[in-house]
């Protein structure tokens, strides 16, 4: 692959990568017992940064150069938008550096590591050797990368109440609510918050709220923020009861049962009065600083993802010798069914350390006795359906086309209940250390419609999603309505689904568009089923990054 360096028209470096960055991930880099290139001293290492975009390795960064030293533990991080969705290959090149170069390649070459940005987040901390351009390894050179979320993802819960408030209203008391404002970097005060009303109370208990830490003082515990109280009207003139300045810092004091009180200050009436003490005093009866979990959480804190795949070997694909079949393998080795495994397989699998992949087809007699099965392993292996990583399953599938007859009916309900059952099991754990993915590849109509209603139905209770893809151009309407995006996908009996586990999309929606646009299109929902099933379970991430 070519060197490139991404600029912008302006000259400056680009940022490299698609525009919707799901978070920021930062990478620190150190080495070890790198190539000793210097004659009189030992080398001056830097590390480079490279993102393949269309084929070409494009430079991100570079760090600072380490001088005389072959374990440098770089200073410099790099910075990288995280999508999950997508296949985000790195390469980290160490060069040891010549200070007359001009070119990158006119310094002495010491080693690199090729990998994808998931296989980093979902090791945290990956060791891996460096190697050569011809392949080899390069000595005992090593490299170390630690990944890091880049964000402030902690929350805020107050619980606020209300003492001896001023009157307001004539014929009753007051209807106070509080707003909350954070000052800007322009010294102005903008509204973070606003609690709900209560009505004719001059001692109000408002619900507790939460928002977060970021929205109230940008993160920064120390950061003076107003409150205000006013009184309630309907016709928009709401009535300025007080007001006070504090910080979460201040706030936070109130803990176990301890309460932190602040007078409500009405400066126009302060000025006028002698004797004034107050407009009533705000209590804050609780304050709590959590964090708010984000996929990458519960991935950098060991979370692995179970991928496996259900194939539809029913007869309405076609005889798969046949062109006309949608399981016939083309001159180019491949089919819709292999494109739609391949496309969401090489995402998920670098969120599995050890890369074995259970793949089950369905709808198939199977010999020797020609039962139909509609939960078998593709690889004949019942004892063990696991395949080697996403081309092992591609293998597997190719390998089993000959050995099966197509014939039906289509039933998902059994490959829902398998997956299900070792997804309960982890459930047992409660630790958020396994979320299981299905990958039904259909061509048709759902034959047991209402017994996979009550799988799903079941399995939205599982740390479990299921991804549809509908292969061919038949009518799938059943599929979008399983994929509860409209409405609460409901049981044979009525029972709710506790929350939405399917992503549906017809394969030709996307025969055209680039290859990555499939697995960007499945995958979408993934991080927030994921995060979204933990927190139901308040289950926090196995190792949490600290505070």
């Amino acid at each position: 692959m070519a060197y490139t360096l991404g600029l912008a028209t302006d000259g400056q470096k680009r940022s490299v990568g698609p525009q919707h960055c799901v978070t920021r991930v930062e990478l620190s880099v150190t080495a070890s017992s790198l190539l000793d290139r210097d004659v009189a001293s030992k080398s001056d290492p830097f590390c480079v940064l490279f993102h393949e975009v269309d084929g070409n390795w494009v430079e991100l960064g570079r760090t600072e150069t380490a001088v005389n030293n072959l374990n440098p533990v770089f200073g410099v991080k790099f910075q990288v938008d995280y999508h999950f969705e997508e296949i985000q290959k790195l390469r980290f090149a160490m060069f040891d550096e010549d200070k007359c170069a001009t070119q990158l390649d006119e310094h002495d070459f010491l080693g690199a590591f090729v990998c994808t940005l998931g296989v980093i987040v979902s090791n945290k901390k990956l060791h891996r050797p460096l190697i050569l351009a011809n392949g080899k390894q390069a000595g005992k050179g090593s490299i170390t990368i630690t990944a890091q979320e880049l964000s402030d993802n902690r929350i805020i819960t107050l619980t606020l109440s209300g003492r001896k408030l001023d009157k307001k209203d004539f014929f009753g008391k007051s209807d106070p609510y509080l707003e909350f404002h954070k000052q800007g970097e322009d010294g102005k005060w903008m509204l973070v918050h606003r609690t709900e009303v209560i009505k004719n109370t001059l001692d109000p208990v408002w619900k507790p709220f939460t928002v977060p830490l970021i929205s109230l003082c940008n993160g920064d515990v120390d950061r003076s923020i107003k409150v205000l109280c006013y009184d309630y009207d309907n016709d928009g003139g709401h009535d300025f009861i007080g007001e006070f300045q504090t910080t979460v810092a201040k706030m936070s004091e109130a803990q176990n049962s301890v309460e932190v009180e602040f007078d409500c200050i009405n400066p126009k009436k302060q000025k006028k009065k002698k004797n004034y003490k107050n407009s009533g005093v705000i209590i804050v009866k609780s304050c709590k600083i959590t964090r708010d979990y984000t996929f990458l959480d519960y991935i950098l804190g060991g979370c692995q993802l179970m991928f496996t795949v259900g194939i539809d070997f029913t007869a309405s694909n076609g005889n798969p010798r046949e062109p006309s079949s949608l399981h016939y393998i083309n001159p180019l080795g491949s089919n819709e069914y292999l494109a739609a495994i391949l496309a969401v397989g090489q995402i998920i699998q670098d969120y599995d350390t050890d890369k074995m992949f259970p793949a089950l087809g369905f709808g198939a007699q199977l010999p020797p006795d020609w039962k139909v099965s509609h939960e078998f392993a593709i690889n004949f292996n019942p004892t063990n359906p696991f395949c080697s990583g996403v081309e092992g399953i591609a293998q597997a599938y190719s390998a089993c086309l000959p050995h099966i007859r197509f014939y039906g009916p289509t039933n998902f309900a059994p490959i829902i209940n398998h997956v299900a059952r070792f997804a309960s099991q982890a459930l047992q754990q409660e630790k958020a250390a396994q979320y299981f993915t299905l990958l039904i590849i259909t061509d048709g109509v759902i034959s047991d419609m209402d017994e996979t209603r009550d799988a799903i139905v079941q399995a939205s209770k599982l740390p479990m999603s299921i991804i549809i893809i509908g292969v061919g151009n038949a009518d799938f309407a059943a599929m979008e309505f399983l994929d509860g995006d409209a409405s609460v996908l409901r049981s044979s009996t009525g029972e709710e689904a506790v929350r939405d586990i399917v992503q549906f999309v017809p394969f030709r929606d996307f025969r055209n568009a680039p290859k990555e646009t499939l697995a960007k299109s499945v995958l979408a929902e993934l991080p927030q089923q994921v995060t979204q099933y933990f927190k139901q379970r308040n289950l926090p991430p196995i190792n949490p990054a600290p505070e």
